[in-house]
C-alpha cells in the first residue's frame, strides 16, 4: 500500500509553490485556541444576521478581549489597538471596520471607550451577561 505522505511529498501544486515544505511546516505547527460561547452561534447569529465583516470584527474583539492576555479583562475592555492594524490583521478596508464597530456598537455588542479601545460583553448581550451572572468588577455600559 501506498503512503499518503510520500504521495504529497511528490505532488508539485498547479500554482508552483512546493507543498511539501508546507506540510512539514505544519506539522510542527500547533494552532491556538479561543474559547468563544456557544450562545454566540446559537443565538447570536441567528437572531441578529451579522454580516460577514460584523462577524469578522467581534471575534477579533472578543478574542483579543477574553481570549488573550488582557490587563482590563475584569472589566470587558480591550487593550488599546490600531483601527490600521485592525484592518490589516482582518484584510478588510477602514472604512468597512468602521461601518462594522458603528453596527456592533447599534446591537450594543461593543461600546467605545475612546478610539481603538472597547467594552465588549462576554455574552453579547446585556440581557445575556444577566442571565449568566457576569459582571465587570462595578464596570458597565
Amino acid at each position: 500500500m501506498v503512503d499518503l505522505h510520500s504521495i504529497l511529498a511528490d505532488h508539485r501544486s498547479k500554482d508552483g509553490k512546493e507543498t511539501s515544505s508546507k506540510l512539514s511546516d505544519s506539522q510542527n505547527f500547533t494552532p491556538s485556541v479561543s474559547e468563544i460561547p456557544d450562545l454566540f452561534f446559537d443565538e447570536i447569529l441567528q437572531s441578529f444576521k451579522l454580516s460577514r465583516v460584523e462577524i469578522m470584527v467581534i471575534m477579533y474583539l472578543y478574542r483579543k478581549v477574553w481570549c488573550r492576555p488582557n490587563l482590563y479583562k475584569t472589566h470587558g475592555i480591550s487593550p488599546l489597538m490600531s483601527h490600521t492594524e485592525m484592518a490589516n490583521n482582518l484584510g478588510l478596508h477602514l472604512e468597512d471596520i468602521y461601518h462594522a464597530l458603528r453596527r456592533l456598537e447599534e446591537y450594543n455588542f461593543i461600546s467605545t471607550i475612546r478610539s481603538g479601545q472597547y467594552f465588549v460583553r462576554k455574552y453579547f448581550t446585556k440581557e445575556n451577561d444577566e442571565f449568566f451572572s457576569q459582571t465587570y468588577d462595578d464596570f458597565d455600559i
